[in-house]
């Protein structure tokens, strides 16, 4: 049997495939440190469970529109006029399962073959193979460290072709942490602007930013974008519902309408219940977001600091979400045992099966010399794991 030719430039996601196989080795009774999941370890709030549970017992159990309820679509509304200044009407919007089906819709409706789309890197793993699914082409803007993994306006101008179709910009930024400022938002809208081109905004990780930062839309910065900027969030990092599956799009209308034929012919509605759940998490009360956001920091500044020094690492101190992207290219050409490390995916190896630490390697975001660690664990567990790294690499010959 052959596979599609679609499938030629898919690969499974390097974060799943790592969390998986940390859970298998704990499945088999090893203490394994995991750095891999992108999501929070703190439990969904009671509120929001508490409505899910609600609807379970009012039977809110059946099938919804396929584009989600008219009353999370405007809870959804709120959210913009209340959090982004931006207006969108409930045709304008559309929920998912999740923010990636978001992504994944929005690549469907959008790209003919042949399209290109910018991807800044490092970028999340599952951009260049959304757009490949559609026929797209992705083109790679390597964002500098020494820019602290941003890309420059002028670097956006050289990068578009009478080809491109879109440009996605994800800030703050999965996997290095990094958050554009409103003045560069600007500075990048003003080039989108003077293009054909449409941009596509993943603001999942907004609420999760640090040290005073403010965290803006592109849209909010420049409503002359609304007609050309589709927007994607979520409430799966906000508060902790990675496993509810709810993500949400806001854009023009001909495009969620095609955003929500294809999802009504794919997916059909999100979980009524999930709804329901999402419907509380923006409606009810928001003190959980600082709360995790403040262990986060705390978090980030140790695992920062501790990184920093260990011999051949350095790592940028992130803006937002909740990852760390350390270079660790100083440890490449070490050797212990059987163990050569010569990239980020031979490091990532040699951790889990010598020091029980899952980390992502920095291949699959486009970054061959990084890795990638989530503080999305405990203290605790942060604590064990960096001194199980830094152990391993001090025995790197």
């Amino acid at each position: 049997m052959v596979v599609s030719k679609r499938m030629a430039n898919i690969k499974p996601s390097p974060t799943l495939a790592v969390s998986a196989k940390a859970k298998a080795m704990k499945a088999r009774g090893i203490d394994v440190i995991g750095f891999g999941a992108g999501e929070p370890d703190f439990d969904t709030p009671d509120h929001i469970k508490q409505a899910a549970i609600r609807a379970l017992e009012d039977g809110f159990t059946k099938y919804t529109a396929a584009g989600g309820t008219d009353e999370l679509k405007l809870a959804i509304s709120e959210k913009f006029k209340n959090d982004n200044t931006l207006e969108y009407g409930p045709a304008e919007i559309l929920v998912s399962c999740g923010a990636k089906h978001s992504l994944y819709n929005i690549c469907q409706a959008l790209l003919f073959e042949g399209d290109e789309v910018i991807i800044p890197a490092p970028y999340w793993v599952s951009y260049p193979d959304m757009v490949y699914l559609a026929g797209g082409t992705p083109v790679i803007l390597s964002a500098r460290e020494e820019n602290g993994f941003k890309i420059t306006p002028q670097e956006l101008a050289a990068a578009i072709t009478p080809k491109t179709k879109a440009f996605i910009l994800n800030s703050p930024s999965n996997p290095t942490g990094a958050a554009y400022s409103k003045d560069e938002l600007a500075e990048l809208a003003g080039i989108i602007l003077d293009r054909d081109i449409i941009v596509i905004s993943d603001e999942i990780y907004e609420s999760i930013v640090y040290d005073g930062f403010s965290s803006y839309s592109i849209v909010t910065v420049e409503p002359r974008l609304k007609d050309r900027a589709i927007i994607v969030n979520g409430v799966s990092k906000t508060y902790s519902m990675t496993g509810w599956r709810i993500g949400y799009a806001a854009g023009p209308g001909d495009i969620i309408k095609a955003m929500t034929n294809i999802q009504s012919q794919s997916t059909s509605n999100p979980t009524s219940i999930a709804q329901k759940a999402a419907l509380e998490a923006l409606q009810g009360p928001q003190d959980c977001i600082g709360e995790m956001v403040a262990a986060f920091d705390q978090r980030r500044n140790y695992m920062v600091d501790r990184l920093n020094k260990i011999p051949g690492f350095s790592c940028f101190k992130p803006t937002g979400a909740f990852y760390t992207f350390p270079n660790v290219s100083g440890v490449f050409g070490g050797k212990a045992g059987s163990h050569e490390v010569t990239d980020s995916t031979s490091l990532a190896t040699y951790l889990l099966e010598t020091a029980n630490v899952a980390v992502v390697a920095g291949v699959g975001f486009g970054a061959d010399n990084n890795v990638r660690l989530s503080y999305a664990t405990s203290y605790k567990n942060i604590e064990k794991g960096l001194n199980r790294i830094q152990k391993a690499v001090e025995e790197l010959q």
